[in-house]
């Protein structure tokens, strides 16, 4: 690299197909391995090692070694160690030493001595999706875990030198209460975590849950009881030392997600594996999806990727920024609007701004223009605000 080239951060992405079993509300691109799972997996690995040997050496090379790096699914940890510590060792050499390198891993899959290893291999968080401390709900939803398993997880990442650990839980399951949803978050607490993710549970179409709704046999929360939850968990955790620093991101100062801020940032990163996604130089993509297929081409030689159908215009990249900035409690920055755009936020989105903050959905201050609580709450409604005409 040349002593003038400029240096920014970025990230990469990294997708691992594969799962004990698919929990009955994911809609992700993974699957269970078949039969012969350690061939499979082990083609897989390979072909994942040699996709990062051929497409990150060219991005270091203009941006300096990567920020961060993310391996998600899937579940990760659902390869054989050494696997997993390969990938890990290919990315951090083509990719130089990342300041925070997250694995996603289900409780279940993991003990100490393989968190060991991983924790060795460079990875430094650790994102465990524990989803409920209540076996009836996990049970429910599918989950291979159960609360004994989750607290034991969590301890064997802390024996095992993570430093930086974040717990996904659900709200607005079959037949949760609220009272359900506060014993979860109370075992969540205690086990003090730098980092909660909440999601409301959605039922996708094509999952088992959509098929139980289908056929009434899905027993779910009403809207008030959901909304009920929500309002706990966005007063408990802050209250508790969690800052919201994104709809669905709780972070103790200092832990917040530091690759997930590049995506509401839209800071660049490479997606690699298959039905990885990526940004680079204005652009997207997604890998091809299909593994055996994504294997195939890679030993091929070919390219993976498949473009976005539609072409992005300046409107649309000025939509996207928004959605994506206001989705963190920072909200968009003026001054960088500017900058990436070369015309000011006022020109495209004053009336919107003035609308929704005399309504007490947006505030503005500071040179950044921001969700409020209640506008948080609303979501999509406000983003939808932000689309521009043709």
């Amino acid at each position: 690299m040349t002593s003038n080239a400029p240096i920014r951060p970025w990230g990469i992405y990294a997708h691992i197909p594969y799962c004990v079993k698919k929990c009955s509300y994911c809609d992700f691109v993974s699957s269970a391995a078949g039969k012969n799972a350690r061939v499979e997996m082990e083609n897989y690995a390979a072909a994942l090692r040699a996709e990062i040997l051929r497409e990150v050496p060219p991005l270091r090379a203009r941006w300096g070694d990567a920020a961060t790096v993310y391996l998600g699914g899937g579940t990760p940890t659902v390869l054989p160690v050494a696997l997993l510590t390969g990938i890990l060792g290919a990315l951090i050499a083509a990719a130089g030493v990342p300041v925070e390198c997250t694995v996603e891993a289900n409780p279940g899959t993991v003990d100490e001595p393989y968190l060991a290893r991983i924790r060795a291999a460079g990875a430094n968080r650790l994102s465990l999706g524990v989803q409920s401390f209540d076996d009836r709900l996990l049970h429910i939803i599918g989950r291979i875990h159960t609360a004994a398993e989750a607290r034991a997880a969590f301890g064997a990442a802390r024996a095992a030198g993570f430093r930086n650990i974040s717990l996904d839980l659900m709200y607005g399951l079959p037949t949760q209460t609220l009272d359900d949803l506060k014993a979860s978050v109370a075992e969540a607490l205690a086990l003090r975590p730098e980092h909660i993710s909440v999601y409301g549970l959605i039922v996708e179409e094509g999952t088992p849950l959509a098929t139980a709704e289908a056929a009434g046999r899905l027993v779910l929360p009403s809207e008030d009881a959901a909304e009920e939850m929500y309002d706990y968990l966005m007063a408990e955790l802050p209250a508790r030392g969690y800052a919201r620093y994104e709809i669905s991101n709780f972070a103790r100062q200092g832990f917040e997600s530091r690759h997930n801020l590049g995506y509401w940032r839209n800071v660049p990163y490479l997606g690699v594996g298959a039905a990885a996604h990526g940004y680079v130089d204005g652009a997207r993509w997604g890998n091809e999806c299909d593994s055996a297929a994504y294997i195939r081409a890679i030993r091929a030689g070919r390219s993976v990727r498949t473009p976005e159908d539609t072409e992005r215009t300046q409107e649309n990249a000025m939509e996207e920024y928004a959605f994506l900035a206001l989705r963190t409690a920072r909200g968009m920055d003026e001054a960088d609007f500017l900058c990436t755009f070369g015309v000011g936020i006022d020109e495209v989105y004053g009336a919107v701004i003035e609308k929704y903050s005399m309504q007490g959905f947006l505030r503005r201050a500071d040179g950044f223009v921001a969700l409020t609580e209640a506008g948080m709450k609303l979501g999509n409604e406000v983003f939808a605000a932000f689309l521009l005409d043709a």
